[in-house]
């Protein structure tokens, strides 16, 4: 089954990871409100980015069923996050990458989730997105670097503030890596500076996954 799982992640808040096996027609069956979706679908897409875009979606049904029988349908606000347009309280964050998707929804509070298939590419990348103690604290570790980036994109989803500086303005406390523990990242647009505790686990072989609430 296509439902990985539906796991509470807070008293207001439930994480939702699907395993994409399915062709596109199927994914669109398990929508609401087809119509909807369908003004919103993105033109220009590869096969597998439209599926990764459906079952997003699809997912983020099914995380909400958790919390409320209330129907709602997703729409995208001026900063590009989701949100569910009937419920204005809520916060939405969706991510995919490779065959994986995940879905995080609260009844009460902005979040963010990222999930990243463990590559080269952010090791490559490294001095783009992070500060010289994170270069340092990473070392040659591939899915540390992945941590890093995943847990920056989980920060930025979460503040839904375009042009923040990833390297400047979202920093990592150093960390010892473990198969899932908490990240403290600090925002440092704001006096006072704002801190959040970022969770990561590894959903799948070869993936990581972040998620933060409020």
């Amino acid at each position: 089954m296509p439902l990985h799982s539906l796991s509470p992640v807070s008293a207001s808040a439930v994480l939702g990871l699907w395993h994409l096996t399915e062709p596109a027609a199927a994914l669109w069956e398990r929508l609401p409100a087809p119509t909807h979706y369908l003004a919103q679908f993105p033109d220009g897409r590869d096969e597998l980015r439209s599926r990764q875009w459906l079952a997003a979606r699809a997912l983020a049904h099914q995380v909400l069923r958790e919390l409320t029988d209330a129907p709602a349908t997703l729409q995208n606000d001026a900063n590009g996050r989701p949100h569910f347009a009937e419920l204005p309280a809520y916060g939405v964050s969706l991510s995919h990458s490779g065959e994986w998707v995940a879905a995080l929804v609260s009844s009460q509070q902005a979040v963010g989730t990222d999930i990243e298939l463990i590559r080269p590419k952010a090791q490559k990348l490294a001095r783009r997105f992070l500060a010289e103690t994170e270069q340092a604290d990473a070392g040659d570790d591939a899915t540390k670097h992945c941590l890093y980036w995943s847990a920056k994109e989980t920060l930025y989803k979460l503040h839904s503030r375009r042009g923040l500086v990833f390297k400047e303005q979202l920093l990592l406390s150093p960390f010892e890596r473990r198969e899932a523990g908490v990240l403290t990242g600090h925002l440092l647009v704001e006096n006072p500076r704002r801190q959040h505790q970022v969770h990561y686990l590894s959903p799948a072989p070869d993936y990581v996954l972040t998620y933060c609430v409020g």
